[in-house]
């Protein structure tokens, strides 16, 4: 049972022969209920203020635990990017390994289709220059030919000339 200021008010001593001085002994206790009644009320407000407190540590408490729980949350979702962006990634260079290696094969097969029409284009060039050079020594043989000198020989009369004109008409 907790002693109030009510209890230290209504407290009767018993007198004795030579006892305490009443007055004395009164106003002791009158200072007793003023300490015992400011020590309740500092008491009260110091629960009150700790009730307080552990509401607000409990608030606290709870934004930690959402606080930390987001941050997992963010954690595995940065992973999650990552690892997708890496996927990601990964796909974008096997498919441009792959349009590259189209891409070369695709030029080498035109490299080798233009090396053979080179070569085919050499063979005619050959043949051109050769049937060329045939013509050029023919014409120059018949140019060097007698028959030049035989044909400067004939001598045509332009009467007969119009004669064989007017047979043709």
């Amino acid at each position: 049972m907790s002693l109030t200021p009510v209890d230290i008010h209504n407290k009767e001593f018993s007198r004795g022969f030579r006892g305490y001085d009443e007055d004395e002994v009164n106003e002791f206790l009158d200072q007793v209920i003023k300490e015992f009644e400011l020590l309740i009320r500092e008491k009260k407000e110091l629960e009150d203020k700790l009730s307080s407190m552990n509401e607000r540590l409990g608030h606290f408490s709870t934004i930690e635990d959402t606080l930390h729980k987001s941050i997992v949350v963010a954690q595995e979702a940065a992973e999650e990017v990552r690892g997708n962006a890496q996927k990601e990634a990964k796909l974008i260079i096997r498919e441009a390994e792959k349009n590259a290696d189209r891409i070369v094969n695709e030029s080498l097969s035109k490299a080798r289709k233009i090396a053979l029409e080179i070569e085919d284009l050499k063979k005619q060039s050959k043949v051109f220059r050769t049937r060329f050079k045939l013509l050029i020594e023919a014409q120059l043989d018949l140019l060097g030919s007698d028959d030049w000198e035989h044909l400067m020989e004939y001598e045509i009369d332009s009467s007969e000339l119009k004669s064989l004109q007017e047979i043709e008409e």
